[in-house]
């Protein structure tokens, strides 16, 4: 459920966020390297861990993000658009932790 028109929450910090992720872009293509030179494998996993871990960290603040601000509006603005809010970032927390 997504509005093209609202302020989303991470606005404020987008250029962390975009920062944040050009290291994670470096970091994948610094493993298609590792991959292409036939490094080390326990390396490689080294590095997929720390890709992973960066893009956690990313999910995380903008899940914090969308909590705070999103969410927090449509609790106070109340009826179905809550409740769906609610479900909404419910269903996006159960993605995070099983992936």
């Amino acid at each position: 459920m997504s509005d093209s028109h609202a302020h989303h929450g991470y606005i404020s910090d987008k250029d962390k966020y975009l920062a944040r992720l050009k290291r994670i872009e470096g970091q994948a293509r610094g493993v298609h390297r590792m991959i292409d030179e036939e490094q080390y494998c326990i390396d490689i996993l080294t590095q997929i861990s720390a890709l992973t871990s960066a893009l956690q960290g990313v999910a995380v603040g903008l899940l914090d993000e969308h909590l705070k601000h999103c969410v927090a509006d449509a609790v106070r603005a109340g009826g179905d658009v809550a409740e769906a809010k609610l479900d909404e970032a419910t269903q996006a927390i159960a993605r995070l932790v099983r992936s």
